[in-house]
């Protein structure tokens, strides 16, 4: 599990043959470093007197955030446990009529699975940056480098994690399916990104 695994044995493992973790649970972790960074910001910032108004509401951020590194961690797991079968059915058997459909049944349900997974990453990512958004307006002027830094990994998070959908959605048969998924992930994607740039901006902005 990523939980219990040192930064060091995670990025050897990332580095190595392995199959998993890929890009899906990369995409995981960066998000929980993003939320990490958020989490400190709300530390930085609860119990200070110049924030005392809004601290009832970094509170409750903090308590999502919480939250979140969980998921973001569990789907950093979960990536790797629905690449086990999708990669299986790849090898099964199709000689015969049996075989084939047998073999494409278990691949549709794989390749639906492998999708779901990156799917919840993104909406994971986005809650993150209405977290972000609350915290570059509301927390530690002296911690606002580091709203900036969490954004940019949870824009990593979000777009590393659409080319999983891509990916799995571009060979799965019932295309109506993944049609539906590509265009909830573009959605995802045109939002997310828009959002991230802008409280990057205003950050930057703020910095200089």
């Amino acid at each position: 599990m990523v939980k219990e695994q040192t930064i060091g044995a995670f990025l050897a493992q990332l580095s190595s043959k392995a199959p998993v973790p890929g890009g899906g649970g990369a995409s995981a972790i960066g998000g929980a470093m993003g939320n990490a960074l958020g989490q400190m910001v709300a530390n930085l910032t609860v119990g200070k007197k110049k924030y005392a108004q809004a601290e009832d509401e970094i509170l409750l951020l903090k308590e999502r955030m919480e939250a979140l590194q969980e998921d973001f961690a569990y789907l950093a797991d979960r990536d790797g446990e629905v690449f086990a079968p999708l990669a299986a059915a790849y090898g099964l058997p199709g000689g015969t009529e049996e075989e084939k459909a047998y073999k494409a049944a278990v691949m549709e349900e794989n390749l639906l699975a492998a999708s779901l997974v990156p799917v919840d990453m993104m909406k994971k990512a986005m809650e993150m940056l209405d977290i972000l958004e609350a915290l570059a307006e509301k927390g530690s002027r002296m911690a606002v480098s580091d709203v900036g830094v969490g954004v940019q990994f949870t824009r990593a998070a979000l777009l590393g994690a659409v080319m999983n959908v891509y990916i799995n959605t571009k060979s799965m048969k019932n295309r109506e399916k993944a049609e539906e998924l590509n265009r909830y992930a573009d959605k995802l994607v045109d939002e997310g990104t828009k959002k991230a740039d802008r409280i990057y901006e205003a950050v930057l902005k703020g910095l200089r």
